[in-house]
């Protein structure tokens, strides 16, 4: 995101309140915030903080997660201490108390296009974060099962087609052909159509088969022993997943082909960069 050109531009104000803990979250005092909303009287900025907070339990949030209330000291009259309420308001609060506020006040206006940007931007970059992790994982399944191709050739593996077939069949419990058919994949690279955590467990039987043969390479050698071990190392791995309760890869769904997805990441990036619309529907907008 570009922080640069939002802290010079009608919005930076905001930014210029805006306090990191020491946890690296972003949070706005209410009392600083409702000044520059224009609610100078305090009395009037809790009515409206109030509202929000309502709207927050009705959405079905904890309050105290986005409404965090505080007390600190000031000194009054001749320099007596005195306490005083205030809230740590997270970006959400901040984005209720806006739409909560007297929307004939321009600083209400402002308010609202700059939280409710700011919200959105950051759900769109959770989401992006996903694609990417897939985009990574997928690119180390892709090297893993080059050196495994490779290690598989030491041990003396000729038919690939079955050798590989052994590591689906142990990760599945069924051929590849037949997981493409449950997953209504029709055609396609099995590995280009999984997400994350499908593609996190591949990625795991690759790279442990390949070990196993590097270190047994003086043992395990031809075809069929190589296979073994592949389906081996495969049913191992699905023992894992059922013996932690995961679900197992044949029943987590298809994704869209890992090049189109790459191709949109692409897309929003820029839209984001530029601040137009996104025009695809990678993240549902």
């Amino acid at each position: 995101m570009d922080t640069n050109v939002i802290s010079q531009g009608p919005h930076k104000d905001f930014e210029n309140i805006k306090h990191i803990d020491e946890n690296g979250i972003e949070y706005w005092l209410a009392r600083d915030l409702m000044l520059l909303l224009g609610y100078p009287h305090w009395q009037k900025a809790e009515e409206v903080i109030g509202r929000a907070a309502r709207a927050c339990v009705n959405s079905g949030q904890n309050v105290d997660n986005h409404f965090n209330r505080t007390v600190k000291m000031v000194k009054i009259g001749s320099n007596t201490p005195k306490k005083t309420r205030d809230y740590k308001l997270d970006r959400y609060a901040c984005y209720l108390i806006a739409q909560n506020g007297d929307s004939n006040k321009p600083e209400i206006s402002l308010a609202q296009t700059y939280f409710a940007l700011q919200t959105r931007r950051q759900e769109i970059f959770e989401n992006l974060s996903e694609v990417e992790k897939r985009l990574r994982v997928r690119n180390q399944v892709k090297t893993q099962n080059k050196k495994l191709s490779g290690t598989a050739k030491d041990a003396g593996v000729t038919k690939f087609g079955l050798f590989y077939d052994a590591g689906y069949r142990g990760l599945y419990d069924m051929p590849l052909a037949g997981i493409k058919k449950k997953k209504g994949i029709q055609k396609g690279d099995l590995l280009d159509m999984i997400g994350t955590t499908e593609l996190a467990a591949n990625l795991f039987r690759i790279t442990q088969t390949e070990e196993i043969l590097k270190k047994n390479k003086n043992k395990v050698y031809g075809d069929y022993p190589a296979s073994r071990v592949h389906n081996t190392v495969g049913r191992e791995v699905r023992q894992t997943i059922q013996k932690i309760g995961g679900v197992l890869p044949e029943n987590l769904l298809a994704e869209k082909h890992i090049k189109e997805a790459e191709k949109e990441l692409k897309g929003f990036k820029k839209t984001l960069i530029s601040g137009k619309k996104p025009k695809n529907k990678l993240l549902n907008i």
